[in-house]
């Protein structure tokens, strides 16, 4: 099933393992040791881009936890960043806290907020579940806009960077650390919590809801246990963001940003670890590529009106969502999939 053509399982433990042969081992080696030595050959705008990309990872991989394994719908998971954010950047930078007491209370903060917007998914599902975390977008932008003697109102506020033992994360290189550190915890904590017993009951309740309740699962439980854990990643991203950029605002956290990480989602592969990864990976990559190639672009055709190429992105991710919709639903992690399967039945694989 996972493994390649001959290999064979003998002990529930090795059944269990995320890493099951030799192969597997090297390949994951090798991974780390490209992840955690690139600052010393990449640049600075490169690490940028990483660090952004690693943040992303841990919002999307939440969001992922709610909509793909549990089937609650959520729209508003940059609001529930926000919270986060916001949260750590109050408790660091003008409480004076440690930067790791900030960072798990902005996690509870906004886990605790996605409950009180997650009650509602005990009566509603789908689309009216929906617009309720819409709901909580726009309540909680609104609250750090006009709470202006804690959050600075619209015109943000500046956030500490993040400090260990007196060592303080100033550069990119050193943001990389910390960040990709917290995004392979987080994807490790997700991994795992898929395979336990939360992770099955969130797949019944996800499949059906109702046929879950009579074998025995407590609905309102595992709902809203799903809102906590996946806005808590949320508010954990929001915290590294904030500290990252070293300033707040409630435009870091829009609807669209919101319903980019949907795309994320259903672009990586919906319900699985490794598709909020890809997906993640594909699309930032993609705004990069455009951010580079739109000068050219309006320096080849003059007739181009000026800012004309700042609507390439929305256009080729909205392009991007309805492909994959149509020709591929279940997202590049179907597509890798398909590629270890090829692989495990070659009969030279050990």
């Amino acid at each position: 099933m996972d493994l390649p053509s001959g290999t064979r399982n003998y002990d529930y433990a090795r059944d269990m393992a995320v890493l099951r042969t030799k192969t597997h081992w090297v390949l994951f080696t090798c991974f780390l040791i490209i992840l955690f030595t690139a600052p010393l050959y990449l640049r600075d705008n490169v690490l940028s881009v990483l660090n952004l990309i690693g943040i992303t990872i841990i919002a999307v991989t939440g969001l992922n936890i709610l909509v793909g394994y549990c089937g609650q719908l959520s729209i508003g998971h940059a609001g529930f960043m926000a919270a986060g954010a916001y949260t750590s950047g109050i408790l660091t930078s003008q409480l004076h806290w440690p930067f790791l007491a900030g960072l798990l209370l902005a996690g509870f903060s906004a886990g605790l907020i996605g409950i009180i917007f997650g009650l509602p998914s005990v009566r509603v599902k789908g689309f009216y579940l929906a617009i309720t975390t819409i709901a909580a977008q726009f309540i909680i932008i609104w609250v750090i806009n006009h709470w202006t003697n804690v959050t600075g109102g619209f015109n943000g506020m500046n956030v500490t960077k993040a400090s260990i033992d007196g060592f303080v994360f100033r550069s990119q290189a050193s943001q990389y650390f910390l960040i990709m550190a917290v995004t392979a915890l987080c994807i490790f904590f997700a991994k795992n919590l898929a395979r336990g017993r939360v992770g099955r009951a969130f797949i019944a309740v996800r499949d059906n809801d109702l046929a879950a309740e009579v074998m025995g699962i407590n609905l309102l439980y595992y709902k809203l246990l799903a809102f906590f854990i996946g806005c808590f990643l949320a508010g954990i991203a929001g915290a590294l963001q904030g500290q990252l950029y070293g300033f707040l605002n409630a435009e870091y956290f829009t609807l669209t940003t919101s319903i980019l990480y949907i795309g994320m989602v259903i672009i990586g592969g919906v319900g699985t670890t490794i598709g909020p990864i890809i997906g993640v990976v594909v699309i930032r990559l993609l705004e990069q590529l455009i951010t580079y190639i739109s000068p050219f672009i309006e320096g080849a055709i003059p007739a181009l009106s000026t800012g004309f190429t700042t609507g390439l992105g929305p256009m080729l991710f909205g392009l991007a969502i309805i492909l994959f919709l149509i020709l591929e639903p279940r997202g590049l992690a179907h597509r890798w999939a398909l590629f270890k399967a090829a692989y495990r039945l070659w009969p030279f694989s050990y």
